[in-house]
C-alpha cells in the first residue's frame, strides 16, 4: 500500500488527540516515562540543534525504539558499537548517540526537511518513522496511542510479524507527549486549523 499523505491523516490525528484519555491503569508508568524524557531534555536539545527535529519528538522516538538507552541507535535500538541487524539493517557503528540520532533523523528519514512541527505532524512523522503497518490494517497505531483509550490492541511483535491479540505494553508517543506537555510548558506545538 502507498504511504498515506499528511493531508489525509491529520484530521484523524486531530480527532484522536482531542478524544484521547490516558488509561488509569497505565498513568503511573506513563508519568515516569514523561519525567524521564523531560529530565534528559539537554541531551535531546543537542540533536534538535543539528536536525531541526523538536527535542521532545527525538525523546519520544528514543523511548519507543530503545527505552531511552543512550548506548543504542535511534533508528532501531541496536547497539551503537556495531552495525545494526534489525531494520534498518547495516547502520553504524557510531561513536556517539548523537551521531546515530542524526543518521536516523536526517540520512534515513529526512526529518530535517519538515517545515513546521505542529502537533498533527509530530504524530504523522512518528507513525511514519515506525511504518504504516497499523494504518494499512485500519487500526490506531500502538506506536502512537498505546496507554490511551485510542489504542484497542494488536501489535507487531517483531519486524513485519503481526499479532491481532498482542497488547503493546510500551508507552505510546501521543500518550507520553500529553504528559510531557503538562511537565514542561515550553512544549506547545501548534495545531492544524
Amino acid at each position: 500500500m502507498p504511504q498515506p499523505s499528511y493531508r489525509s491523516k491529520w484530521p484523524e490525528y486531530a480527532k484522536q488527540w482531542d478524544s484521547m484519555e490516558i488509561r488509569p491503569t497505565r498513568l503511573a508508568a506513563l508519568e515516569r516515562y514523561a519525567k524521564k524524557l523531560v529530565a534528559e531534555k539537554v541531551r535531546y536539545l543537542e540533536v534538535e540543534k543539528l536536525t531541526g527535529v523538536p527535542w521532545y519528538m527525538v525523546a519520544l522516538l528514543h523511548m519507543r525504539e530503545s527505552d531511552n538507552d543512550f548506548s543504542t541507535q535511534l533508528a532501531q535500538g541496536d547497539p551503537l558499537s556495531r552495525r545494526s541487524t534489525h531494520i534498518p539493517r547495516g547502520r553504524g557503528p557510531f561513536k556517539t548517540w548523537v551521531a546515530g540520532a542524526v543518521d536516523a533523523l536526517v540520512t534515513l528519514k529526512h526529518l530535517d526537511r519538515v517545515i513546521d512541527w505542529r502537533l498533527e505532524k509530530i504524530l504523522y512523522y512518528a507513525e511514519q518513522y515506525n511504518g504504516w503497518g497499523y494504518h494499512n490494517k485500519g487500526i490506531a497505531s500502538a506506536y502512537l496511542w498505546a496507554g490511551s483509550t485510542i489504542y484497542k490492541g494488536g501489535k507487531y511483535i517483531s519486524d513485519g510479524r503481526w499479532s491481532a491479540t498482542a497488547i503493546d505494553s510500551q508507552p505510546g508517543v501521543a500518550s507520553v507527549l500529553r504528559l510531557m506537555m503538562k511537565l514542561d510548558p515550553s512544549i506547545k506545538p501548534e495545531r492544524e486549523n
